[in-house]
């Protein structure tokens, strides 16, 4: 095992518990998936997780229900890693943002050109979920079912799979979009419900150059708690 790569994941690890990806008390998945997100061996992330269990970062549960489960989201040791993180990526997160941004807005405008009655009453339910959900990781996974909603209604899952990869390259816990840190949190998913409502109704009432328009403007929430992180850790965001 190279050191350099358990470097390498651990910093990745605590970036993506920083930005939200893993909010905390939430569960990380296990070794064998992470080590496929990741592209390393398991022993690899063994040791990144490890080390970030001694920090205080993560914890283990075991027996029924047990796991590697997130204590705490950005202490102030965690700051040096999430902006040597981002920098390294982030030229490459800012190209892939975008593309995602576009995706979205091409399966939005699909989705309002295309949705049916039955689709439209299971989006807006979803909706409702969102609405309902409470802050933090529930909200988060109610936002992604409702996300995911929206692109079956597109009925194309080449432009889906597409999207699936895309995102997977930006975050570990895609299709889970970035959720920031608690202390934003609240704000951002007022803002992300606003959003939300409009991009709803244009599907639903079939304005897709609108849905379009309203899609690839609301999933650059992401890179903005991105720039935020970097920001936070002491680094300015270039591009």
């Amino acid at each position: 095992m190279v050191e350099s790569r358990v470097d390498e994941v651990e910093d990745r690890l605590v970036t993506a518990v920083a930005v939200g990806e893993y909010l905390p008390a939430s569960r990380l998945p296990p070794e064998r998936e992470l080590a496929g997100l990741l592209g390393v061996g398991r022993v690899t992330v063994r040791a990144a997780l490890a080390r970030l269990v001694d920090r205080g970062l993560l914890e283990t549960r075991r027996g029924r229900g047990g796991g590697t489960f997130v204590r705490t989201q950005w202490p102030d040791s965690s700051s040096d890693a999430v902006g040597r993180t981002l920098l390294a990526r982030w030229d490459g997160i800012r190209e892939t943002t975008d593309a995602i941004a576009l995706l979205h807005g091409a399966l939005a405008t699909a989705a309002a050109e295309r949705i049916t009655p039955e689709q439209a009453t299971l989006v807006r339910a979803r909706l409702d979920d969102f609405r309902a959900a409470t802050s933090g990781h529930e909200k988060q996974q109610a936002d992604a079912v409702l996300h995911r909603t929206v692109i079956d209604a597109a009925g194309n899952d080449v432009l889906a799979d597409a999207l699936a990869g895309l995102e997977s390259q930006v975050s570990i816990a895609a299709p889970a979009h970035l959720w920031g840190t608690t202390e934003g949190m609240a704000e951002m998913e007022v803002r992300a419900l606003r959003e939300h409502e409009a991009l709803v109704e244009a599907v639903c009432a079939h304005r897709a150059a609108e849905a379009g328009e309203l899609a690839r403007r609301h999933v650059g929430i992401d890179l903005e708690l991105l720039e935020r992180a970097m920001l936070r850790a002491g680094q300015v965001p270039t591009g």
